[in-house]
């Protein structure tokens, strides 16, 4: 605890324990904004080289550095010095505004998410809650943004986006209930402690199923990239980005790849659980990037589905199986089967 300074010449002493403290290091350090920021890069280098081996290609390979790994570097330094188109007629505020406000979405929830027992900014008690509330903000803040751009292409896209967010949210939200349920606590933390023993996607594998799917539609990745279909939709609703709202919209997207594989870690794979010889948030992050594996994998393998079939499936099938998880989950729990897992 910082006590405020109580005279101008206690403000610089005060300054210096605010730096210096844990809370501040792991807000800005780890595993706060430059620790994601930094994932989030790799991330979009490391997509890339997957879908190149996929395809018999190289990638990325001139930016410098072994493997092209500085070619996110390249990317930002272009985007920052490109100019930013603003369309005719447009709502200039809502149009700037709104990318940073998805950069600020995507970020605020990994204050919640524990990368080891004691790497965790703030244990909340209701953290899966507040991550399913800013998850949810996206489609809203996009479907604005396309409004703010004043362009019929980008307006679709967002239609698309928050049609199939909205469809695909609901059969998410009520398979994590099963995780809830078996953990008996919504605090990210808790979840994680109490697959000390065994993980969630083991008596939970069908609520896994329906949650990994419901992620990659909420991600918009292949094949649900309907908000985005390029030879529907010119690029959807980036179709008017460019320069440094591209690159903020860009980061927002990837940031929530991060934040979305890190949340199916938290709730199936153990969170930071693994052999002693590696510290906890280590574990944490291996987890996380197999899961980011599985999600960009499907873009190089994978064909667009239709729409009324990516409605169908989120509104009937997913829907459907979810109820029927959280039925299966009450007989686990009421048979008593849980304690002899060591749940």
């Amino acid at each position: 605890m910082v006590n405020l300074p109580a005279t101008p010449a206690d403000l610089i002493p005060f300054l210096f324990a605010v730096i210096t403290s844990h809370t501040f290091i792991q807000i800005i350090l780890f595993p706060g904004f430059i620790h994601v920021t930094l994932v989030t890069a790799f991330l979009t280098w490391y997509e890339r080289k997957i879908i190149a081996r996929i395809q018999l290609r190289i990638g990325p390979l001139y930016a410098g550095g072994p493997g092209g790994i500085l070619q996110p570097i390249a990317d930002g330094v272009k985007l920052i010095f490109k100019e930013v188109m603003i369309p005719y007629k447009a709502d200039k505020p809502l149009f700037l505004a709104i990318p940073l406000a998805l950069v600020v979405m995507a970020a605020l929830p990994f204050a919640v998410i524990p990368f080891g027992q004691n790497w965790v900014i703030a244990n909340l008690d209701v953290g899966l809650v507040f991550v399913f509330a800013m998850i949810s903000l996206f489609p809203l803040m996009i479907l604005i943004f396309a409004w703010a751009s004043n362009s019929k292409y980008p307006f679709l896209g967002g239609l698309r986006s928050l049609f199939q967010q909205v469809a695909y949210e609901i059969p998410m939200w009520i398979s994590a209930l099963s995780i809830v349920m078996l953990a008996g606590s919504l605090s990210l933390v808790d979840i994680v402690n109490a697959q000390a023993r065994i993980w969630f996607i083991i008596p939970a594998f069908l609520s896994f199923i329906v949650f990994f799917i419901s992620v990659m539609a909420e991600l918009e990745r292949l094949p649900f990239d309907l908000p985005t279909a390029e030879p529907e939709l010119v690029a959807g609703w980036f179709t008017e980005s460019s320069g440094a709202i591209f690159m903020l919209q860009f980061l927002a997207l990837y940031m929530k790849m991060y934040l979305m594989s890190s949340l199916v870690t938290v709730l199936f794979l153990g969170g930071w659980w693994g052999p002693a010889f590696l510290p906890q948030p280590v574990w944490f992050i291996i987890k996380t990037l197999i899961v980011a594996t599985f999600i960009i994998i499907p873009r190089a393998v994978f064909a667009r589905i239709r729409v009324d079939m990516l409605i169908r499936i989120g509104w009937t099938r997913l829907l459907i199986v979810a109820l029927v998880n959280v039925f299966l989950t009450v007989l686990l729990i009421t048979s008593g089967l849980t304690a002899i897992l060591g749940m």
